[in-house]
C-alpha cells in the first residue's frame, strides 16, 4: 500500500471513530469465558470457457477470554491457478497474547508468519509487543488500535517467469535478513444491524529492508445464528521486493463463513 493509500486508509477509520463515537456509550456484551470461540472461511471459484481459472481460500480465527486475559489464533491460505499455471499460493498464521490493563488499555505480544510464493519472499517471520487501546467497544461500534516494537527476519528471493505464459520457472533464495521494526494494527467494527456486519483490519510493520502494509475490509450478511456470506477485499504492500516484483498485491474474495 503506498504512502497515499494508508494515508486514506487512515483517515477512513479517524472518520468513522468520529461518527460511533456520539452512540458509544452502551457497554458492550461479555464475551464468553474460559472457552475457545471462532468462525471460519471458505471460498471456491471454478472457471471454464474462453478462459480456465480455479482458486481456492480459506481462514479460521478463535478466541479465548480468560479473565484479564485475551488469545486469538489465526490461520489462512490461498491457492490459485489460472490456464493450467499456479498463480498464487500463500499462507498466514499469527497468534497474539492481550493482558488487560485497564478498561480501555492493554498489552499484547504477537507472533506471525508469511509464506507466499509469488510476492518475491520465501517467508517473512515477526515477533511484535506493545501497548494497545480500545478507542471505541460496543455491541455495535469497535475501535481498537495498537503500536510497538518487534523483530522480524525474512528471506527474499528472485523469481524467473517463462516469457510467453508467465508461468515462474526458477527460484533463487537470496541471503536471509533481520531487522529491529516498529509495528501498529487498527481494527474497525461496525453492525448496520443484526445480520450486516462491515469489518476493516489494518496492519504495517516498519524495518529498513521493507515496509510491509495490509488492509483488509470485508462485508458479512448473516443467514442463520451459525453461518453467513462474506465479500472481501484485501491490499498488501511490500515496499521493497525484489525486482522485477510489482509492490501491491490485491485479492477480492466471497466466501461462507461458519460459527463455531
Amino acid at each position: 500500500m503506498t504512502d497515499h493509500r494508508v494515508l486514506a486508509a487512515a483517515s477512513m477509520l479517524c472518520a468513522a471513530a468520529c461518527i460511533t463515537t456520539a452512540r458509544a456509550d452502551d457497554p458492550p456484551t461479555p464475551p464468553p469465558q474460559h472457552q475457545w470461540i471462532g468462525k471460519g472461511q471458505f471460498g471456491f471459484l471454478d472457471s471454464k470457457g474462453n478462459s480456465d481459472g480455479e482458486s481456492i481460500n480459506g481462514n479460521i480465527d478463535m478466541l479465548r477470554y480468560d479473565d484479564a486475559w485475551k488469545n486469538e489464533a489465526y490461520a489462512e491460505g490461498l491457492y490459485g491457478k489460472s490456464a493450467g499455471i499456479i498463480s498464487a499460493e500463500r499462507w498466514l498464521v499469527r497468534e497474539q497474547t492481550d493482558y488487560t490493563v485497564t478498561a480501555g488499555m492493554f498489552a499484547f505480544g504477537g507472533l506471525r508468519f508469511e509464506h507466499d510464493m509469488f510476492d518475491g519472499f520465501v517467508y517473512q517471520a515477526s515477533v511484535t509487543s506493545g501497548i494497545g487501546y480500545k478507542f471505541i467497544d460496543t455491541d455495535n461500534d469497535k475501535l481498537t488500535a495498537q503500536i510497538g516494537p518487534g523483530f522480524r527476519r525474512l528471506r527474499p528471493e528472485t523469481l524467473n517467469r517463462d516469457d510467453g505464459n508467465g508461468a515462474v520457472t526458477s527460484r533463487t533464495p537470496l541471503p536471509a535478513e533481520s531487522e529491529v521494526i516498529a509495528a501498529g494494527g487498527i481494527d474497525y467494527l461496525h453492525k448496520f444491524n443484526s445480520i450486516t456486519t462491515v469489518t476493516n483490519k489494518f496492519l504495517v510493520e516498519h524495518g529498513a529492508t521493507d515496509t510491509l502494509a495490509h488492509d483488509e475490509i470485508a462485508l458479512t450478511v448473516k443467514m442463520s445464528t451459525r453461518l453467513a456470506l462474506s465479500v472481501g477485499y484485501a491490499v498488501t504492500d511490500n515496499s521493497n521486493p525484489p525486482t522485477p516484483l510489482k509492490k501491491v498485491d490485491t485479492v477480492s474474495t466471497v466466501n461462507l463463513v461458519f460459527a463455531f
